[in-house]
Order: C-alpha cells, then structure tokens, then sequence
C-alpha cells in the first residue's frame, strides 16, 4: 500500500479538525444560507484589502467594522451546541445574534463625528452598545475558540468591577459600569485595542496570503518535498514529518491544523513502518507545534510583538530563526536516536517520489522566498502581505499542468515596457514593474484557465480562518485593557519575582508554568496577548530586554499544545494513530524537549537571538547548544551508537544541560562530558548492533 493511499479522507481530517480544534467547529450550510455566507467571507476579504491598502479609514471605525464581520459571520457559521453544528441549520436567535453584531459594528462608522465631538462622555445609547459588545464578543469567542480565554476574559473583567472586594495586593478601587464599558469600547485600550488593531492589518492579510498558498498546491508539495529528501534516511517517515510541518507552519495559524494537514500522511506512515502509535502521534505533535515557532509566519504573533514591545518585523523575525532550527534540530535528534534503538527503517525506493520531478516544481517555494524578501527589503508588514499573495497567484497561474507560453511573453513584454516607462518618467521602481506584469498576468490568465475561481475560493477561505483570530483578538483586547486599567501586570509581575526571590532561573520557571497554563486551549495569538500581558513583565522587572522576555513567554504558550493534561495538538495526533491521548501527549512533550530548554538559552545568552553578538560567537553557542541536545536526546532515548544504560543516561542528561547553559566553565565541564560519553559510546559498543530492522507490515 502507498503512503498516497493512506493519507485520511478530507471528510476525516474534517472531522478530527471539529473534534480538537475549536476553530475549525463550524457548520456546513445548505441552499440559500450558505450562499449568504459565502457572500459574507468574501466581501469580508474584500473590504480588508481595499481598507487596509486602497482607502484606510480611521482606527476606530475600522476596527469596528472589523469586529461586526466577524460577529455577523461566526453566529451564522458556529453554533451555539455540537448538536446544533450537527444539523447544519441556523438557528433562529443566531440571527438576532447576527444582526445585533451587525450593529455594533455599524455603530462606530455611523456615531464617529459625535463620539469624537463628545471627546470620552458617552450617553446611555453608547453604553448599551458598548455593553452588548463586550457580550457578544464573549459569546462568539465561546463558539469559535474555545472556554479557556472566554472564562479568563470574564473573570478580568469580573476583577475590574469587584476590585475593591479583592484580597491582598489584588486589592484596587474598582471600575464602575459606565467606566468599565467606555474603556473596553470607546477607547483603543479594550476591544478596539493592539490585539484586534492587528487583527484587521497584518494578521488579515497573511492569513489570506496562506489561503492563496494552500491553493497553489504548495501544502502537497511540501510533504513530497520532505518524502523525497528525507524519507530513506533511517527513521525516515518520522523525519519527513518533522520536515514538512516546519514548513506547514509558514501557511498554517493552528498547531491542531498542522498535525491534521501533514499527520493525515505521516502517521499513518510511521505507523505501517513500525513506529508505536503513541510515539508517531508524539512526532508529528511536537514538529507541528513547532511550526508556531518557525518564520516567517510564527503563528502571526510576531505581528503582535511589533505593536507591543515597539520593534519591526523583521528583527522578530530573524531573532526568532536561530530557536526555531534548534527546536527541530532537537526534534530530529530524538526520532533519529528512537529509530536506531528500535531498528526501523527508512522508506523504500518505490516509496520515495522521483527527486527530478520534484525539484521541477521547486518555484512553489517561490511565495516564501518572495515574503522574506519583501519582508527584509524594507517594505511595510502589510505591503510585504500583498506582494506576497500577487507572487502566490503568479505562481499558481504558472503551475506545471496550467503552464502556457503566452504567459512569460506577456509576463516579459509587461514587465520591459513598464520598467523602459519607468526609467523614462523617473516612476515606476523594477519591484514595482514585477508587481503590474503580475497583475497583467494574471487578468490574461483568469480568461484562458479560469484562476478567478481558486482565487476567491482563497478569498473565503482566508475570511473563514480570520473569523476565530477576530474573535479571540477582540477578547484578548478586553484583558489587556483591564490590565491596563488596574495595574494588574505590574501587580502580578511584582509577585512572581517575590515568590523566586528575584532569582533570575526560578523566576524564569515561574514565568514558564503560568505561561504554558494560560496557553491550554488558547489560539496562538491570544496565548501570546495572555502570556505577554500577565508573565513577561516578571521577567522584564529583572532586567531581560523585551524581545527574548516576549519569546520566552511565547515559546511556552505554543508548548502548551504538547503539554498534557490540555495537549490539544497531542490529541488530534492520537486521534489519527489512534494512540492514547495522554500517552501521546508525554512523548509529544519528551521528544520536544528543546522546547523547554531553548527560550531559557537565549534568555540567559540573548547572542542566540542574534543581539550583539558576532559570527565567532554565534557559532561556537550553536555548536554546545546542538552538542548538549545530542547528549540530552541519548540519554532521553536510551541510545546512541549503542544502548545507554541508566548511569549513562544521567550523565549525558546532566552533561547536555551543562553544554546548554552558558558560561565558560559550564562549556568546559559539557564538552568534557560529552568527550566521555563518545568515548563510552566507541570504545564499549558491544557486539550486537542493535534490534533487528523491522519490517513494513502487510
């Protein structure tokens, strides 16, 4: 049987998707409603392009439209009940639903002169809107992402209006109603505040720019790409996991979407060559919640990060790189020294698609190199997005099977004209020369092969995916503006560091639990809006710069997918190997365990985020950290050139955390270790190789 033949039906994946991912929860309607609907996704795109790049309007009003689509839109798309997903019909009070979210939206754009004229007074229409606001976007949060953050954002604003009852140093002198409700709607301090500000810019567009990659095919193309590089090594079907979800990450927002969208083919894979269920679950968890991790895209918190600690994107980016690829490193040692131990196998010839037909559809990696380099090249977030999402559709026009030699000549002949244009008028720059030939391109090839389809389809599909981030945004938006109101931050900052006695490791540890609890079952960029506005600032009263405090924080709120008990990413993998959840979970989070080493690295040697360091430097700190993770895996796993018995085993654990952590001495005291254990390794391999290769089974 095939690893192609395996791959679950999309009807599965579907149904595995609604099982974990809240996100994912919504109905299929029928007839004249889902006409509706889908008319609603796409005017929804529609106006954020025309909005965001064409005719910007002024924050609140846009935000606010904002959030009135996507309260109009998930009371008709989620239901309030799984039975009421089940039949597929919208009910009648999700209509009044709908239309009240409906006004709410409306109210900033038609009230804007008064309400500015009024400069913060609201009268008592203000405050009914604005009190139904703050229920409906609770409610549409409870539906479309989930209990967790909707329970967090009352019990916030529960503590804002009670903090006069509050114990100890939680104690403050309370917001009154009026009060309460201005600050999370009449301001850009609550609902219409950084969160949902990022929401409908950046965060939009790049979702969109996903929707048009997954289009193109590049999400296939990834898990051939990974098949035909990784898939004869030994272990291969687990590597070729790790590999293709770390570039399902560029296109994807969810670590559950990532093991659904690659896991439907590796585990079943895994699992035909030998891998324990559990174990193949745990390998596609841990490299799909990485993917979180991996740039560009990083779950589009990093978009989060350049309105809140006030840096632009593409330093987030690149000091995020270098934890990325030691995550997976990591990831890769563990599985690397799993199979040896357990003697599997890699894929066999038959199984491995031909490398040449591959490499021939390499330019699908032409949208991602397009994005960093727009990214790096000094162009603005959102103009970086939309050159993005041309170069996506160029290349879905320039597909092998849809591939026709009018359009490089009318690509070429645009593209020369406009540019000879160009250097004539002093206009048009050569990017901005690619950008109309593209367009051109485009027009001619939606008249010859029908492209105008996909590309609404990538339109809706985008709008689709933006509903759940607008809604966890928007209530994400009300915790910080009750931080923001109370001084609950700094309260709490104050009181983790006193609890670790202003020792940088404990308060370090203290930071990681609360920021790996607030992140269960929360959506990637409201666990990073939780955690950043309630944990980093403990680790910031210590002296930490903003960027590597922000990253640890956000490092451990995307580990919170692997970490049991509320590992959703480990369930939805146990779903497909049909492994034990909780069992799953433990060797998603084992087998990760990078994670939980990393941000600590480049907390305490910020060089690893790239910041002011050199090359001399930065290679001889990746060479200990991929030294000690070596020596952490072996002993982990139990192998390495050969069975590591449990004195052993403490000894590399113990070494590797010693090449981890940085210092001279620590480094000399590691390398030592680690000079012994190969030792052990070559000179004491006994006879037997190993276990004996299992076989494919039937």
């Amino acid at each position: 049987m095939s690893a192609k033949n395996e791959t679950l039906t999309e009807q599965k994946q579907q149904e595995l998707l609604q099982q974990y991912d809240q996100e994912s929860s919504y109905r299929f309607l029928t007839g004249t409603m889902a006409k509706v609907v889908f008319f609603g996704l796409l005017a929804f795109s529609l106006y954020q392009i025309f909005a965001t790049t064409i005719y910007p309007l002024p924050a609140q009003m846009h935000r606010s439209i904002h959030i009135g689509f996507g309260l109009v839109l998930i009371f008709l798309l989620f239901p309030a009940t799984k039975k009421g997903r089940a039949s597929g019909k919208v009910a009648w009070y999700d209509y009044i639903l709908a239309l009240l979210g409906f006004g709410v939206g409306a109210y900033w754009p038609l009230m804007y002169e008064e309400i500015v004229r009024r400069a913060g007074e609201i009268n008592q229409m203000d405050l009914i809107v604005g009190a139904l606001a703050v229920i409906l976007v609770l409610e549409a949060t409870r539906r479309s992402v989930g209990l967790p953050i909707t329970i967090i954002a009352i019990a916030f604003l529960a503590y804002a209006y009670w903090g006069r009852q509050m114990p100890g140093f939680l104690i403050h002198r309370g917001v009154n109603l009026d009060n309460l409700v201005q600050s999370m709607f009449f301001t850009t301090e609550g609902i219409l505040g950084t969160p949902i500000a990022v929401s409908s810019t950046f965060i939009f567009l790049f979702l969109l720019f996903g929707s048009f990659l997954v289009k193109t095919g590049v999400g296939q193309y990834f898990n051939d790409l990974a098949v035909s590089l990784a898939g004869k090594r030994t272990g291969g079907p687990a590597k070729v996991a790790i590999f293709s979800s770390a570039l399902q990450g560029t296109i994807s927002g969810s670590s559950v979407a990532n093991v659904v969208t690659s896991g439907s083919f590796t585990i079943p894979m895994m699992k035909r060559l030998g891998y324990r269920r559990e174990f193949a679950g745990g390998v596609e968890a841990a490299a799909s919640t990485g993917g979180q991790l991996m740039p560009p895209i990083m779950g589009a918190a990093a978009f989060l990060m350049i309105e809140f600690i006030g840096i632009d994107y593409w330093t987030i980016a690149k000091a995020a790189a270098i934890p990325a690829l030691l995550y997976f490193t990591g990831v890769w040692i563990m599985t690397h020294f799993e199979a040896k131990r357990t003697g599997l196998r890699g894929l066999s010839d038959e199984e491995i698609p031909d490398r040449k037909e591959v490499l021939k559809k390499i330019y699908l990696l032409l949208p991602i190199v397009a994005i960093v380099f727009f990214l790096s090249s000094g162009l603005s977030v959102m103009r970086a997005a939309i050159y993005g999402i041309l170069t996506t559709i160029l290349v879905g026009v320039l597909r092998e099977d849809r591939f026709r030699k009018i359009y490089p000549i009318v690509f070429g002949a645009v593209f020369v004209l406009y540019l000879v244009y160009g250097f004539i008028t002093a206009g048009p720059s050569v990017v901005q020369s690619l950008i109309v030939a593209a367009i051109v391109t485009i027009i001619v090839s939606y008249f010859f092969d029908g492209n105008f389809k996909e590309s609404v389809d990538a339109l809706v599909d985008g709008a689709r995916t933006a509903l759940a981030v607008v809604a966890a945004t928007a209530a994400a938006g009300i915790i910080v503006g009750v931080v923001t109101k109370t001084g609950l931050g700094l309260k709490l900052a104050n009181s983790l560091v006193s609890l670790a006695n202003e020792q940088i490791l404990l308060t370090l540890f203290f930071t990681m639990i609360a920021a790996i609890i607030l992140g269960m079952g929360s959506p990637t960029t409201a666990n990073y809006v939780i955690t950043s506005t309630i944990a980093a600032p403990a680790i910031i009263l210590l002296g930490v710069a903003d960027l590597p405090a922000h990253l640890f924080v956000f490092y451990f709120g995307i580990v919170a997918d692997i970490t049991p008990p509320v590992a959703l990413a480990a369930f939805a993998a146990a779903g497909i190997a049909s492994g034990e959840p909780i069992r799953t979970g433990l060797n998603a989070a084992k087998i990760a365990i990078a994670a939980f080493i990393i941000p600590y690295m480049f907390v305490l040697q910020p060089q690893l985020l790239m910041i002011d360091t050199t090359i001399l430097e930065l290679i001889w700190i990746l060479f200990t950290a991929v030294a000690g993770m070596i020596a952490i895996g072996a002993g982990l796993i139990g192998y390495w050139y050969r069975k590591v018995y449990w004195p052993e085993r403490l000894f590399a654990v113990a070494g590797g955390l010693t090449l981890i952590y940085p210092g001279t001495y620590s480094d000399v005291i590691g390398l030592s270790a680690f000079a012994i254990l190969l030792a052990l390794q070559f000179f004491l391999k006994r006879n037997e190789v190993g276990v004996p290769e299992i076989k494919a089974k039937a």
